[in-house]
């Protein structure tokens, strides 16, 4: 057994170093994107206003997500995952490269493409190598994936800091950059590390396309294309097409895809009646699972608006930039990691099953929302609050992400037919991309003077839904037909 890594594979350390550095230019780039585009021209940003600057925001996050479908199906039936990876991270680099030169919306909308594009090939896929380090049977996978989140997050925490400083001292673009820079040094950290301990592994595709499909698939992509564009044109002569309502396109299509990949993965005849099983137990998780990154992922709008323009950020000595803000989520999961990993091992077979943790990771989603309504309401929207109350909001709901990623990353992998290995990780993260669809959508009713409703009303949604989840328990746990 090989355990050269903390007793873990020598693999993931390169996969987890990958993603290191990764989530590094992803979250240096994310901390100052909406600051970008929401300031004035003559402060080096795009002039966007609020409303479109954080629908923009949520629904980038959630074309990064939802592209890691396709990402799965190049992975699974034609590159491989190690190819499918490494491609993935060159698009990254190029789409960071575009943000990092002033040349306005061109720069935003090739970034999105490129970014969008690549993090769709590389995250699921990655994530899916880490998973085929283990046998069904090895106790270590949970802890793998808890490792692998906490390096994940090491990256995310320091990126604003650095990108944020700098887009504050310099300008925006050279913020830019920095995260080009960290993606091209996880590049090659991928290349020499997973060339060393990697072996053959993720070469080949699991599940080839055979030379009679690809007729039917060609076909289905160009018909896709087609029914996209002609939507579009339709919306240009209807003289409709602006950037808000191609958000809420773009926004039905992340909400749309899940049910439709469900449906085909269900009625596969690749996969057996005991897979079909644990699919329809992981229905119910992903719908939790939407929901809470529908609040979870407007740390990066939401509560970036705030930070900017609702928090008292001059303490004096300390003038703290509202992009340090952002480094409040992987900090508090780093501080929770040790903590669940002892819990985890100490309880053992009497922890709580997967769909109560998930059940309780909502229900600390919406707390994290109603503590926020206590200022608003006590000091009214109109007064600038401490910003110990957004350091209490992140560290409450990352309780809850704690309960709810890795160990939903976890079950997904352990709950995937073989045949859709790969696709099956692609739609853990489309829970990721339907919620910031969502949330894309309900940012738009965050204005000066609604926010107290604002996390209220989503506060009070997720405890609701927590306590439904609650009540689906065993139905779940027997679908999952012994998968723990």
């Amino acid at each position: 057994m090989d355990n050269a890594f903390f007793g873990q594979p020598k693999g993931l350390e390169f996969l987890a170093g990958t993603e290191f550095w990764e989530r590094f230019s992803y979250y240096g780039m994310r901390a100052i994107l909406l600051y970008y585009m929401v300031a004035t021209a003559a402060k080096g940003g795009l002039g966007l206003s609020q409303t479109t600057g954080l629908s923009v925001m949520a629904i980038y996050g959630s074309l990064v997500y939802l592209a890691s479908v396709t990402g799965g199906f190049i992975s699974d039936r034609i590159l491989g995952s190690r190819r499918t990876v490494f491609f993935g991270g060159i698009l990254i680099m190029f789409g960071h490269i575009a943000l990092s030169i002033p040349i306005g919306l061109w720069g935003l909308f090739g970034s999105i493409a490129l970014i969008t594009t690549g993090t769709g090939l590389l995250k699921p896929n990655i994530s899916d190598m880490v998973g085929k380090l283990y046998s069904s049977e090895d106790q270590r996978r949970e802890s793998a994936f808890t490792i692998f989140t906490f390096a994940i997050n090491l990256g995310a925490f320091i990126a604003p800091l650095i990108c944020g400083w700098t887009a504050t001292k310099f300008d925006y673009h050279v913020g830019f950059s920095l995260a080009a820079f960290g993606m091209f040094i996880g590049l090659l950290f991928y290349y020499f590390g997973g060339n060393k301990t990697l072996g053959k592994d993720g070469l080949v595709p699991t599940d080839p396309i055979k030379a009679n499909e690809v007729k039917k698939i060609t076909f289905n992509v160009i018909a896709g294309i087609i029914v996209f564009a002609v939507i579009i044109v339709g919306m240009y002569f209807a003289k409709i097409l602006t950037l808000d309502n191609f958000v809420s396109l773009l926004s039905l299509i992340a909400v749309i895809t899940p049910i439709v990949y469900f449906f085909i993965i269900i009625r596969s005849k690749k996969i057996t009646k005991i897979e079909r099983s644990r699919v329809l137990a992981y229905i119910p998780l992903f719908i939790g699972a939407l929901v809470f990154w529908a609040i979870e992922e407007s740390g990066s709008s939401i509560l970036a608006s705030f930070a900017l323009t609702q928090t008292n950020n001059n303490l004096g000595w300390l003038h703290i930039d509202p992009s340090w803000y952002q480094s409040l989520n992987p900090l508090f999961i780093m501080l929770y990691t040790p903590l669940f990993v002892l819990l985890w091992t100490k309880l053992g077979k009497r922890q709580p099953s997967t769909p109560k943790k998930f059940a309780y990771g909502l229900f600390f989603a919406g707390l994290s929302f109603l503590l926020m309504v206590i200022p608003l309401s006590m000091f009214g929207v109109g007064t600038k609050i401490s910003p110990l109350w957004l350091v209490g909001s992140w560290a409450i709901i990352e309780i809850g992400e704690m309960l709810i990623s890795p160990i939903g990353l976890s079950v997904t992998t352990k709950l995937a037919p073989k045949a859709f290995g790969a696709q099956m990780v692609s739609m853990w993260f489309l829970a990721d991309a339907a919620g910031q669809a969502v949330n894309s959508q309900i940012a738009r009713f965050y204005t000066p003077g609604t926010e107290t409703a604002y996390f209220g009303i989503i506060g009070l949604v997720a405890i609701v839904a927590s306590i439904i989840l609650l009540f689906f328990v065993k139905p779940v746990v027997k679908l999952m037909d012994g998968v723990k």
